[in-house]
């Protein structure tokens, strides 16, 4: 065993750890360094392990075709496809229904489910299944993602340690044992995973929301959803949903989010209240609305866009459902001074200069009751814009036009819906039955979305979180030198040897201490691979029953909370959560010593030692 090469390996890992936690570089620049500096140690002082096999570069660099990385990143293809065409619209909504007026307690009972799924199901397609719901909810309700998305992994990591089956860890083990003559069955280990799990989850619901804090941006993002309104205009035809409300109690009942501000019925006007009025074909319904309700219309088909006849150029009003996967919505302000204050958006030139179409107008001093295509534009007037996305693009440095960037978003493919769903379900399906691996499974799906439309490419592409490739990608560089080298098989053996002549309970509750913190660097299966037999050895030679040690590998190599890279879930959620390196310390390492407390409290009374 080459004691430089480990002890090399040893400080590397906590050099990069230190720079993840510091925060004072990005994840990527921290993860490139650390990859960076294992392939010059290994390449200027090569290293041969026991078997005669050198460590090559090759086998430092696998990380960036590791089928967990493949399945993240495809994964989060296929979420942003869900995204896209608002498949999870519908079932936010009914789960909503199921928690009542108050966003926390939908949350509470979407991640309750969780835990309990997770104890039958894989919990990496649980999360999955989970990550879109509370992405809608938790905008919806304004409810930070920093509180949602983080307990959504970890208990479904604490509802995967309550059964056999509920981890591909627990599995692991269970085999292992099975080849040394000892059996694990299905519910062995559910009396002490239930108490670690109940210990866990009220730590998870109770306290890690007052540790983890919100970023600037998250509070902003969610809270602005109902935002602002906006006037706008919807002309009614004679297949329009709209046609045929009629007024009662002066409002208009089916508008959705639409407020009525007045009705135009040619050389006609209705003003609020309305009494007895029913909105007929070639009607002009002048609303105020947030943008999402626009955005909504217009996926559902409810609004018109302005098309120009190549031929005659003229302008016409389509109203269709296949907008297309590159449509966007965004806002500008009119600027002091620009060409268009005291235009009417009529003769603006908008539509035949950048092929825009303008849906709302949004007034800070007053909201003008008349057509929107008769008000004249003012300086810091917000215009609600939609059009292609290379037509928002040409807007980029226009003085005119300020366009706000971050405003920028897709326009939900509301047609589609149905066809994502079904690619999504099909993906957890078939997982969760075993028929393909995962990894398969989540990259067929991924290219589907973008194949049927659901995406684009460049949509496909922007939700590709560079930051976990190169985490994932440098952490299988550490965790590959750490087991080439023996560090990892070093520190099992070192532990042995300390606590020897200890008592049952003191070496029980210390190898459960150095799995729990070793499985958040090396994989959770490779820690249970090998301490397997090292607590099958341990509780031999003690002449005890061998389950209680199998069972603190169990829950040990599932104790992956203080990392990002400990578990995948915890890469599937670090995106949508807007989660650093250092909010999994913060959160999570308390979470590995809570565990560890309570097993080593739980172990003696249940398994008599």
């Amino acid at each position: 065993m080459d004691s430089i090469h480990i002890w090399a390996t040893y400080g590397l890992i906590v050099l990069s750890v230190v720079g993840y936690a510091l925060e004072r570089w990005p994840i990527e620049a921290v993860a490139a360094a650390s990859l960076s500096a294992f392939l010059l140690l290994f390449t200027l002082f090569p290293y041969t392990g026991p078997n005669g096999d050198p460590v090559t570069t090759a086998e430092l660099m696998a990380g960036f075709a590791n089928p967990a990385l493949i399945t993240v990143m495809s994964l989060l293809i296929v979420g942003q496809g869900l995204f896209a065409t608002d498949a999870m619209a519908r079932p936010a909504r009914l789960v909503t229904r199921l928690g009542g007026p108050t966003g926390r307690t939908t949350v509470f009972i979407v991640l309750v489910a969780a835990a309990l799924l997770s104890a039958f199901l894989n919990n990496t397609p649980v999360v999955v299944i989970f990550i879109p719901i509370l992405t809608v909810i938790a905008t919806q309700r304004a409810i930070p993602a920093a509180h949602v998305f983080m307990p959504l992994s970890f208990l479904s990591i604490l509802g995967g340690m309550t059964t056999l089956i509920g981890s591909s860890t627990n599995l692991l083990v269970a085999g292992v044992a099975s080849r040394a003559g000892v059996e694990i069955g299905f519910f062995d280990i559910t009396i002490p995973g239930l108490c670690l799990a109940v210990a866990g989850a009220f730590y998870v619901l109770k306290i890690m929301p007052r540790i983890l804090t919100p970023r600037d941006g998250d509070l902003a993002r969610t809270s602005d959803v109902g935002g602002k309104q906006f006037l706008g205009e919807v002309h009614i035809d004679e297949d329009h949903p709209f046609a045929g409300l009629t007024a009662r109690a002066g409002l208009i009942p089916g508008l959705n989010e639409f407020m009525p501000r007045m009705i135009l019925r040619g050389a006609q006007t209705f003003l609020p209240p309305f009494e007895d009025v029913t909105l007929a074909a070639g009607d002009r319904l002048i609303v105020t609305a947030p943008r999402k309700a626009f955005s909504a219309a217009l996926s559902k088909g409810d609004l018109a866009l302005r098309t120009i006849d190549p031929a005659s150029g003229a302008q016409n009003l389509e109203r269709t459902r296949n907008i297309g996967p590159d449509m966007v919505m965004a806002e500008a302000v009119v600027a002091p001074g620009s060409r268009y204050v005291g235009r009417t958006m009529q003769y603006s030139g908008l539509r035949t200069q950048f092929e825009l179409t303008l849906f709302g107008l949004q007034r800070k001093n007053r909201m003008a009751r008349s057509a929107l295509s008769d008000i004249r534009l003012e300086p810091g007037d917000t215009l609600l814009l939609c059009g292609r996305q290379s037509s928002i693009n040409a807007l980029r440095g226009n003085h005119d036009l300020l366009l706000l960037e971050y405003s920028t978003q897709t326009v939900p493919q509301s047609s589609k819906a149905g066809l994502a769903i079904s690619i999504f379900l099909t993906i957890v399906a078939l997982s969760a039955a075993g028929v393909l691996p995962i990894e398969v499974l989540a990259m067929t799906g991924a290219v589907l979305m973008v194949a049927t439309g659901c995406l684009t490419i460049g949509e496909a592409a922007r939700s590709v979180d560079r930051s976990i490739y190169m985490l994932v990608a440098a952490s299988i560089a550490a965790a590959t030198a750490l087991e080439q080298t023996g560090g990892a098989r070093l520190i099992a053996d070192s532990i042995v040897d300390a606590l020897s002549g200890a008592t049952p309970l003191v070496i029980l509750s210390a190898l459960f201490f150095v799995i729990a913190l070793l499985t958040n660097f090396l994989s959770n299966n490779a820690t249970a691979v090998l301490f397997t037999p090292v607590a099958l050895n341990i509780a031999d030679q003690l002449g005890v029953s061998p389950m209680a040690f199998l069972a603190c590998v169990i829950f040990a190599a599932n104790a992956s909370f203080a990392t990002p890279i400990g578990y995948q879930t915890n890469l599937l959620v670090m995106g949508p959560g807007r989660y650093r390196f250092m909010d999994f310390i913060k959160a999570g390492l308390p979470l590995v010593i809570l565990m560890w407390l309570c097993f080593t409290l739980v172990a003696p009374l249940y398994y008599t030692l």
